[in-house]
């Protein structure tokens, strides 16, 4: 299996200055060949990269750069260009690719060589081809038995480097369980970010006062003048700022999925369009700092890394539908217990959305849900018979 595992990089200013100019080199190559995308007929991705030894004959600065990472940058920009037709194909809008500006090309990738992972005088260095050796901050061990196919150099907004490291590993993920016996359904939401079928509600994580040093941050720069040097120096502290959130908000999201993707041989959650959520007209402040898309994305990898199933359901329904007779009854967003009118089930809102969702989770793998006699049933509101997908069954995870 293959991971990508991040690392701080701690160069020294010569490197620094090194780094900067490579990468800047790099968006030139990048913004180079756009062009000729845009104004030459009948370029190819490779035939471009085939042109790259007699570009060098005349772009002489190109000779300090690594031959292979080279070859990456004409690669991304048609890498770029293939996604973008696959939108467009999908029937979503789509414009063109745009010239690289400084600021907005941050990284460049070594694959397969040019870069090695050593120990020097007791501190773990990385040595990049045609750059030096730059200090790593090895903040965890890579797993045993595992090989390191490509590094890629990354710029963040607040001035700081990172070296992330495309691992692959020599073992599988263990085999799902046929029959799993610890199954949960998870339903997201804002007060509570996750309730359980098992009960378990986790509140939101609490970034209020991060926020308001943001917001304090964000005043001052509007204060700058424009481009100058304290604008840019500013810049910075807003950027560490945003920085702060993001890696609070993650560091909760990765605990948070590893919890149930280890605890767990089954994980049922709801299949949600964030983008959809966040046009909504309201709200949409919260929803974003939620990053449900983001949380579901990890839940379901490292469910796969962890020999877990991962079902993503159809939202639709799941809260207005009864979890012990399956009655629909219409709530509006402030009633937060669920009371059924037909059979006086009562329970929290969030608790009988996350029943719901494993339930269905259940039938959707197929399995947890055995074949017997109805024992109990129940009647909706204003009739006299039940429909059989109602019916419910002695021993369903439901009850």
């Amino acid at each position: 299996m293959r991971y990508n595992y991040r690392y701080r990089l701690n160069p020294s200013d010569a490197l620094r200055e090194t780094l900067d100019r490579h990468r800047d080199l790099y968006r030139q190559v990048y913004n180079h060949f756009l062009h000729r995308l845009n104004h030459v007929d009948g370029t190819t991705k490779y035939g471009e990269i085939n042109e790259l030894p007699s570009i060098k004959k005349w772009w002489s600065d190109l000779s300090d750069l690594y031959s292979r990472t080279l070859q990456n940058v004409v690669e991304r920009l048609y890498d770029n260009l293939s996604r973008l037709k696959d939108a467009k194909e999908n029937g979503r809008k789509v414009g063109s690719l745009k010239w690289k500006a400084p600021h907005e090309y941050r990284s460049f990738t070594y694959r397969q060589s040019g870069f090695e992972l050593k120990n020097t005088s007791g501190r773990t260095v990385l040595r990049l081809s045609k750059i030096g050796e730059i200090p790593v901050r090895l903040h965890r061990e890579l797993p045993d038995g595992t090989t390191v196919k490509q590094v890629t150099v990354k710029k963040e907004p607040t001035g700081e480097w990172f070296a992330v490291l495309g691992i692959e590993t020599e073992n599988d993920a263990p085999p799902k369980p046929e029959n799993p016996e610890r199954c949960v359904g998870i339903d997201v939401g804002i007060l509570k970010y996750a309730h359980d079928s098992d009960g378990t509600a986790v509140g939101s994580l609490d970034l209020s006062d991060e926020r308001e040093r943001l917001e304090r941050e964000q005043r001052k720069l509007s204060r700058k003048d424009h481009g100058s040097a304290n604008y840019r120096k500013q810049q910075r502290v807003v950027a560490r700022r945003h920085a702060d959130l993001k890696r609070k908000r993650r560091d909760f999201l990765h605990k948070l999925s590893n919890y149930y993707a280890r605890e767990y041989d089954l994980v049922a959650a709801e299949d949600l369009d964030a983008k959809s959520l966040m046009e909504l007209p309201s709200n949409s402040r919260n929803r974003a700092s939620a990053s449900w898309g983001t949380f579901l994305r990890m839940l379901e990898y490292k469910c796969d890394r962890e020999g877990t199933h991962f079902v993503a359901v159809d939202p639709a329904g799941t809260t207005k539908e009864c979890s012990a007779c399956g009655v629909e009854t219409k709530k509006p967003l402030w009633v937060r217990e669920h009371s059924c009118p037909s059979c006086g089930f009562e329970v929290d809102r969030d608790a009988n959305a996350a029943l719901n969702i494993l339930s269905c989770g259940l039938t959707k793998v197929g399995t947890g849900c055995p074949e017997v006699t109805p024992a109990e049933t129940a009647l909706p509101t204003g009739t006299d018979s039940v429909p059989g997908k109602r019916v419910i069954e002695t021993g369903s995870p439901a009850l």
